[in-house]
């Protein structure tokens, strides 16, 4: 299907079949090392030119530095990091018992506060005889009759939402095809659109916005012009990260079209990690109305003021430390959430890479499920805490940025190192997680061996091709945009809704963009799990996955060198 599609086409798709095809024709076979002598291209940086060029690179002595080997751990695997482990559950142990304490010992009266008043003769709050008003739970929101006041406006955007999202999937599964099978085609054929479709809704705005009585009114035309130059300017950034990066789009699009072949052969991720996302929510439940019902621990005091005594709500001096214990365990739980699907994705990415030809491991998803709760759950618990910890940190950082009387060298230069210890310790922590997937090890050897691995090799641990978050990034926006103008054009010609049709294309085109998100989110993490294998195999000498070598190996060594894509063989690796 594949073959015939693409000669009908003409073009020249980067098809993972054809690159495989094209390998296994030219290159040695799929079970001995490439021993070819390496041609270089003018324009690329081979490991013999580093080297030559670079003479302060000292390649590690084998003699004198030895190596355990890596590969994929498939039996059974030792516990690590176990003390993190039992640090998160004490957090949401603590966390929920403390929780269950505090709905239990509220105080019903916190709801009346209102009814209360100053008793002089008792020198306290009683609750006033004549209040009789009907009181209701305050965590409960009220829901104000006006939101239905336009009942076509919640009926259109409720039945919009509903059809996109069951659109969505569909189109998530056309888009994940295309890029396996046209990856090329769609990443050059998309590129316009990043700068044609943003340039078009800046136009359509601006000249909507000035015949429109209640926009003119609202914002006048200095504003408007300046709005406008504001967002092409963005436009031009955007442009020009296109150009600079323009040597890069072809590799990038092979990139994504391993990625996508890789995911296509794991189909079932598509559908676990939405789950791990569901369980998080159900696990969050509870911890939301613990949190609410904490605040109704306290008691009625009164107060003085100029006008008298009055009565008012005093919490319990633990709520506080209470509300920020619940939401310490609740930041760490989405870090351990995200790593964890991240550690899923790996381990069976993974598996499949370091599988042989036409044979598919049975039960890889179970096996990397019950890695990452088991033996390895104390690993993810740790680098759980650390992202957490990241995230804490840049929110001092940029709270303290917004506080008055803060501003000076000196805050600038805790910005600065705090920002650059944050960097690096996301650059470490970038690769550790596949690694630890992969291998089993625990976080700290894991990411000391990550290092090592990719430096050894010559393979940037910085660099993976950043471009194709991008490019991916981009294409979700165009299919987004185009979906939300569909919208809106339907919405103009069988409704009544005016402006507010507007609102509901938004909606859509958000929603869309999240389910694709996923996607996109998905391919990144497939593209970090090769990559890791790619270096795998390089260290040892051995092709696990013919196709993915053939891409892969004309990765540039860093940043400023330029990905050279003619016919070249990897390099011997001793």
């Amino acid at each position: 299907m594949d073959g015939g599609e693409s000669s009908g086409d003409g073009g020249k798709p980067s098809t993972i079949d054809e690159l495989s095809s094209r390998s296994s024709s030219s290159g040695p076979p799929l079970t001995q090392p490439l021993l070819f002598k390496p041609s270089p291209s003018p324009d690329f940086a081979s490991i013999e030119e580093y080297t030559a060029t670079h003479p302060s690179f000292v390649p590690p002595e084998e003699d004198s530095v030895q190596y355990p080997p890596i590969s994929f751990q498939e039996g059974p695997r030792p516990f690590r990091d176990l003390s993190f482990l039992i640090l998160f559950l004490l957090f949401s142990v603590a966390t929920i018992a403390l929780g269950i304490c505090a709905v239990a010992l509220r105080n019903p009266n916190f709801s009346r506060v209102s009814s209360f008043s100053f008793d002089s003769n008792s020198s306290s709050c009683v609750l006033s005889g004549s209040s009789s008003s009907e009181v209701s739970s305050p965590w409960i929101p009220r829901l104000d009759s006006s939101l239905y006041s336009s009942s076509s406006l919640v009926k259109d955007l409720v039945w919009t939402l509903v059809i996109t999202f069951i659109l969505s999937i569909p189109i998530l599964f056309l888009l994940l095809w295309i890029l396996k099978h046209y990856a090329k085609q769609i990443v050059y054929g998309s590129l316009p659109f990043f700068v044609l479709i943003p340039t078009f809704l800046n136009v359509y705005w601006f000249v909507a916005c000035t015949l429109g009585s209640t926009c003119k009114e609202f914002l006048p035309l200095a504003s408007r012009i300046l709005v406008l130059v504001f967002i092409f300017l963005l436009i031009g950034v955007v442009v020009w990260i296109i150009v600079a990066n323009w040597h890069r789009i072809e590799l990038t699009s092979r990139i994504v079209g391993v990625a996508a072949h890789a995911l296509s052969n794991n189909l079932e991720l598509l559908a676990v990690l939405p789950s791990l996302s569901l369980g998080l929510v159900i696990y969050y439940v509870p911890l939301v109305i613990f949190l609410v019902f904490a605040r109704q621990n306290g008691k009625i005091v009164a107060r003085s003021s100029s006008e008298g005594y009055y009565c008012t709500w005093k919490q319990h001096s633990w709520v506080p430390a209470y509300f920020t214990l619940g939401i310490l365990t609740m930041l760490w739980s989405l870090t351990v959430m995200v790593e964890t699907q991240v550690y899923v994705v790996s381990g069976t990415v993974a598996q499949w890479y370091f599988s042989r030809e036409g044979k598919r491991p049975r039960r890889i998803i179970r096996s990397s499920l019950r890695n990452a709760f088991g033996p390895s759950s104390g690993t993810v618990c740790f680098s759980g805490l650390i992202m957490s910890g990241i995230r804490v940190v840049r929110a001092i950082v940029d709270s303290a940025n917004l506080e008055d009387g803060t501003r000076g060298i000196v805050n600038v230069m805790l910005k600065c190192c705090a920002n650059l210890l944050l960097s690096a310790i996301h650059f470490v922590n970038k690769f550790t997680i596949n690694f630890a997937a992969i291998t089993g090890e625990g976080y700290c050897s894991s990411a000391r061996m990550a290092y090592e691995l990719l430096k050894r090799n010559l393979l940037s641990a910085v660099f993976v091709e950043t471009v194709s978050t991008r490019i991916l990034v981009g294409i979700n926006f165009v299919l987004s945009a185009v979906y939300a103008i569909l919208v809106w054009v339907i919405l103009r010609s069988v409704s009544s809704l005016g402006m507010a049709s507007y609102l509901v294309a938004a909606s859509s085109w958000l929603l869309l963009m999240a389910v694709l998100g996923f996607l996109v989110h998905v391919l990144d993490e497939v593209i970090d799990t090769v990559y890791v294998c790619f270096a795998i195999d390089r260290d040892k000498g051995e092709v696990s996955k013919q196709e993915v070598h053939a891409v892969y190996v004309l990765l540039p060594i860093s940043r400023n060198d330029r990905p050279s894509l003619a016919a070249r063989t990897p390099p011997l690796l001793a």
